[in-house]
């Protein structure tokens, strides 16, 4: 009898894991969950789901077959399956390599998957209108004619819409309606970039970016794995030449995603896609409204949206049929983030065009050292735009000294003679000119002239940095702001801050005393306080109503500025402080992006570096127009320090609001931390900015050979450390900052 029912009970639990399928929630875990499956329901791998999860129904995908390893009595049903095309496996594959590459829970990189709210849910729709059958011998009035000629394409619209398109009131086109001319039907959102056109006339190429774009054009018909990088000149015209890559793709019925490392970097892009393909692109960045975000992750996700330009976190959208990944200013830090699912995009997007087997383009004027390195290698397709388009030249490019006694200012000015003479001369012309400082505010540093205290943040190791005109003092790293105090908080005197440095405010009031009949504007991430203003603020700019344009990193890269043929670069040397590894190649970078605005068109241009480092080799690199040499020097000293590229890195920080405790496990990591010949582990050692939002931190580096399965090491290393929950150990494999 007993031995029936154990049989009885294993029969009953096999049929139960015929029943059950394993679902990955998105959610910090690193395993899917087995589910029943109710026995009205059919579900295949890739099918988005809801699930009860800890009290909460919760979305989620079915990820495969059940583990079996949880007694079949525990587990829980599946509420629904939703009406959605299922998630790739190509993307499924995806996600676990990435999880298992960065060592984060699988989960947590699903949820970057599903990452819209309530996206799942379709949208209630609207009540819209379209010409009914049989209406070819009504009489129309001249404004119910106005209403069909607008409904002509058949395409249906609400009321409001088609009274507007046709100038006549929204009762004619309920009247239309009462009589059966027009009839009334359900619509929704649109999916956005439903029908770019592939076949229009792009502009005319010259002949090296026509020999460029066969090439691309061939990669894509070819329907291969292929990594490119696109290596042109500021102004060359790279844009256009992918647009025949993108063009390509879409006539095979693929989506394309465009990688652009910054949404300020959309809004001429957007002008030029539409001239292009005779339609918006979907836009993917974390200032969309929350309905254009569902509309936009349901088209991606039913394949129905063709093209999405995006921020990093637009690699991780469902697409159903991805056959070309365009990556753009490649070497952009922007691609890389630095909390949640630490991860570098462009990385990931290269391994995303593998596992799908399409061809991904890597575009910059001012590549990488880890891209460069691949194309020297043969592991890239090296493509090259070697001159401006339509016959621009490259800007002359000048060094002042700032030692010099003819260029010396004061203390409380920071434009020289050279720059503000150059300056006066292009203004008179009519022309434009671009005044780059990376520094926002007005001062970096506020000190008291009594006691020499400086005002700190409360809650990180940085500067409060000043900012007039709303005359507060802010952390650029957690945001906590302040009224500039009138008492030294140190010793009490009054009056007795004074502004250290210069911000573009500082900038900006300087300008306007040398230059006070010119139309100034600054352009920084916070005056720009959203795209729309951003998008107007630029349009002021080409339209030829600003005269000096003073700048952060946010106008050095993308933008042409047909009449900005002067440049002045107020502190050349900024990026080379603090000692990170990349710092020259960063710096060289940037200062060649903002180069790249002046003169890109007939126009002759100029750029004046301010430096205090005249013979540096960026300053004569960028002087005398020798990247690759600079480059080559670069990855020289990279190689003998072995860094990458020719090594690998991973950054383990350790973060907690108790320093001593904090202390106690960056130790204890330490004392334990593999060392060898082929792994290397320095720390642990505070972090530069050693406390950040009100979190101690300190940080260890491991230095591995490129051989060496790196992540399994560190797997086993720290997996063995006791952790206090209040502590946490973030890894960063491929670390681009430290700080």
């Amino acid at each position: 009898m007993g031995q029936q029912s154990s049989l009885d009970l294993g029969e009953e639990q096999g049929a139960a894991l015929q029943n059950t399928r394993s679902i990955l929630v998105p959610f910090p875990v690193d395993k899917a969950y087995d589910y029943i499956v109710p026995d009205d329901l059919e579900l295949q791998a890739g099918d988005y789901v809801t699930v009860p999860l800890g009290g909460r129904e919760i979305p989620a995908v079915v990820w495969g077959d059940p583990a079996g390893d949880v007694n079949p009595s525990k587990l829980k049903h599946v509420v629904l399956r939703h009406a959605m095309k299922p998630m790739p496996k190509v993307m499924r594959d995806f996600i676990d390599w990435v999880a298992d590459y960065t060592m984060t829970p699988r989960g947590f990189v699903l949820k970057m998957a599903l990452s819209v709210q309530g996206a799942l849910i379709p949208p209630k729709p609207a009540k819209g209108f379209r010409p009914a059958n049989d209406i070819a011998s009504v009489k129309l009035t001249e404004k119910q004619q106005q209403v069909m000629d607008v409904l002509a394409d058949n395409t249906p619209r609400i009321a409001a819409d088609i009274a507007r398109e046709a100038n006549v009131s929204s009762g004619v086109v309920r009247a239309l309606a009462e009589k059966g001319i027009v009839e009334e039907v359900d619509i929704f959102n649109p999916a956005p970039c439903r029908r770019p056109d592939p076949m229009r006339e792009g502009p005319e190429l010259s002949e090296a970016q026509d020999a460029v774009a066969d090439t691309l054009r061939d990669h894509v018909k070819g329907g291969e794995f292929v990594a490119a990088l696109l290596d042109g000149v500021t102004g060359a015209g790279k844009t256009e030449v992918y647009f025949e890559a993108v063009a390509e793709a879409l006539k095979k019925g693929e989506q394309v995603l465009i990688l652009l490392p910054e949404i300020a970097l959309s809004n001429a892009f957007l002008d030029r896609f539409k001239q292009r393909f005779g339609c918006a692109p979907a836009l993917w960045h974390s200032h969309l409204s929350a309905g254009a975000r569902k509309t936009t992750w349901r088209g991606v996700a039913q394949g129905d949206t063709k093209v999405v330009v995006g921020a990093r976190s637009a690699l991780f959208l469902p697409y159903q049929k991805l056959g070309l990944i365009i990556v753009d200013e490649e070497h952009d830090p922007a691609y890389k983030q630095e909390d949640g699912v630490i991860y570098h995009a462009r990385d990931m997007a290269v391994v995303r065009a593998k596992m799908g087997n399409f061809p991904i383009l890597l575009v910059s004027a001012t590549p990488s050292l880890e891209t460069i390195h691949n194309a020297w290698s043969g592991r890239y397709e090296h493509l090259h735009l070697p001159a401006r388009f339509g016959g621009a030249t490259m800007p002359e490019i000048e060094a002042i000294d700032m030692r010099s006694p003819h260029e010396k200012t004061d203390a409380q000015h920071f434009i020289s003679p050279s720059l503000k003479k150059e300056v006066i001369e292009t203004v008179q012309r009519g022309e434009q000119v671009l005044l780059f400082l990376n520094r926002r505010g007005y001062a970096p540093l506020t000190l008291c002239r009594s006691c020499g205290h400086r005002m700190e943040c409360p809650r990180c190791t940085a500067w409060l940095v000043e900012h007039k005109k709303n005359g507060r003092l802010q952390c650029h790293h957690c945001g906590t702001g302040m009224p500039i105090p009138k008492h030294c908080p140190e010793c009490s005197e009054e009056d007795s801050f004074a502004a250290c440095g210069p911000g573009v405010e500082r900038i900006f009031d300087e300008a306007k005393a040398y230059f006070p009949d010119a139309n100034i504007m600054i352009l920084a991430s916070d005056t720009a306080e959203n795209n729309d203003q951003l998008k107007a603020m630029l349009d002021t700019i080409r339209n030829g109503e600003v005269d000096i344009i003073i700048g952060t990193q946010i106008i050095a890269k993308g933008h042409h500025f047909p009449n900005l043929t002067l440049v002045g670069v107020i502190d050349a040397d900024l990026g080379l402080q603090g000692g990170e590894l990349r710092a020259a190649e960063r710096t060289y970078q940037l200062l060649h992006q903002v180069a790249g605005r002046a003169g890109r068109e007939e126009k002759q241009g100029k750029v004046l570096l301010q430096t205090f480092m005249p013979d540096h080799r960026i300053m004569k690199a960028m002087a005398e127009g020798l990247r690759d040499p600079f480059l080559e020097t670069e990855a020289f000293e990279r190689e003998n320090a072995h860094m990458p590229p020719y090594s690998r890195l991973v950054g383990i920080i350790v973060s907690g609001r108790d320093e001593q405790l904090t202390l106690e496990v960056a130790k204890e990591l330490g004392r334990t931390a593999p060392q060898s010949q082929e792994v290397l582990t320095l720390g642990p050692a505070p972090a530069p900015f050693a406390r950040l939002r009100g979190k101690y931190r300190y940080r260890l580096l491991v230095q591995a050979d490129k051989n060496i399965h790196i992540q399994k090491t560190i797997q086993s290393w720290v997996g063995n450390i006791k952790c206090p929950s209040t502590v946490r150990i973030y890894i960063d494999i491929d670390p681009q900052s430290f700080m």
